[in-house]
């Protein structure tokens, strides 16, 4: 209970106008969604002012004074399928300019609210883009700044800068559609194939030899021009959230079958999920310590989430960040609050809260 101390629950509570961003055209759409429905479910039910808006397709409808309307902006929210979305097929619903990253009417609803809470996944969310255009608009956000989301979304930086910081992370290469000739060089085996900014588990493959190697190249570069090829760490897989700079316990996910892809994350008892996760004490807080350095190192602010392997040793390697960490019903994050006592309501008001704090210096 000692973590919830200074959340703000037991001063006065200040109600807000707040607009939930979700959505987008990344290939976790889907997943933002669902996570922006959920922030905006616990948010309304403690009383604030909610528009859940999708930053993609925007709002047609007369923007003004939108706070007023009392309709519930989450009854048609949908849910996360076994596979990652169609953007064409998204794009095609778009009124007007589809290769627009921001609908209608976003930029003038949110210019309204308080601060607005980002739900958003992937490129064009999570990659510092919308904060550094809020910046320039003067419209608070959730969550770390533009600069820090940049650096944690790619992840052959961030693998940069681990190294830097000694943060054990698994050996790996970054290949180029131009460098294809540095894959020759690799033969470690099994290896990850991971697209460079992807997220969700989209664009992940594991090969067990020099053709799987070779195909998942082929499929990754269908989703971006870089590519990760690292060492695969085998043994368990945790993940830990950090908020205002402490470790929250650790998540173990232990996938029923193959590994923690994009299916696994998102459909209910494809995962079995332990929080906190049974670890030797000197193990755990080990880990945890590696979790904040991981968030200092990358200059994040508020919250975020790091994401580890361990092998049979019990010498532990961080794989990346994620700086908007989903908020779904299987989510992580949410579960590593519940265990030190803090539902999902209160979850989201100490990230509004914490998240306000970077405005007053």
């Amino acid at each position: 209970m000692e973590f919830l101390r200074g959340i703000g629950l037991e001063r006065g509570m200040v109600f807000m106008k707040i607009v939930v961003l979700a959505g987008g055209i990344s290939t976790e759409r889907d997943v933002s969604l669902v996570t922006g429905t959920m922030i905006y479910k616990a948010l309304r039910g403690m009383g604030h002012a909610l528009v859940l808006l999708d930053v993609y397709m925007g709002y047609e409808g007369d923007a003004g004074d939108i706070f007023s309307d009392t309709r519930d902006w989450g009854e048609n929210s949908g849910a996360i399928s076994e596979q990652n979305p169609d953007i064409n097929a998204v794009k095609a619903m778009r009124k007007g300019n589809p290769e627009c990253a921001i609908g209608p009417n976003v930029i003038e609803i949110c210019k309204q609210s308080d601060i607005v809470f980002l739900a958003l996944h992937g490129r064009n969310g999570e990659d510092g883009k919308i904060q550094a255009m809020f910046d320039l608009l003067d419209i608070k956000y959730t969550g770390t700044d533009f600069l820090s989301s940049a650096i944690a979304m790619d992840k052959a930086i961030s693998k940069d800068i681990f190294e830097q910081f000694k943060i054990p992370t698994p050996k790996g290469i970054v290949v180029s559609r131009q460098d294809m000739h540095m894959v020759d060089v690799w033969s470690i085996f099994p290896c990850i194939v991971k697209v460079n900014c992807g997220g969700s588990s989209v664009g992940v493959y594991i090969a067990h030899d020099g053709r799987e190697l070779a195909q998942a190249l082929q499929q990754a570069f269908l989703l971006e021009d870089t590519v990760i090829i690292e060492q695969y760490i085998d043994g368990r897989e945790f993940s830990v959230g950090v908020m205002d700079g402490r470790a929250l316990p650790i998540i173990e996910i232990a996938p029923k079958v193959g590994f923690y892809d994009y299916k696994n994350k998102y459909q209910a008892g494809s995962t079995v999920e332990t929080c906190p996760a049974k670890l030797d004490a000197n193990v755990a807080r080990a880990i945890q310590a590696c979790a904040e350095t991981v968030f200092r190192a990358l200059r994040l602010k508020t919250y975020a989430r790091m994401d580890f392997r361990m092998d049979t040793q019990s010498n532990f390697y961080c794989l990346e960040a994620n700086t908007l960490p989903g908020m779904t019903p299987t989510s992580l994050l949410p579960q590593e609050a519940a265990a030190v006592g803090m539902d999902f309501p209160a979850l989201c008001q100490k990230i509004i809260d914490i998240s306000l704090e970077k405005y007053k210096s």
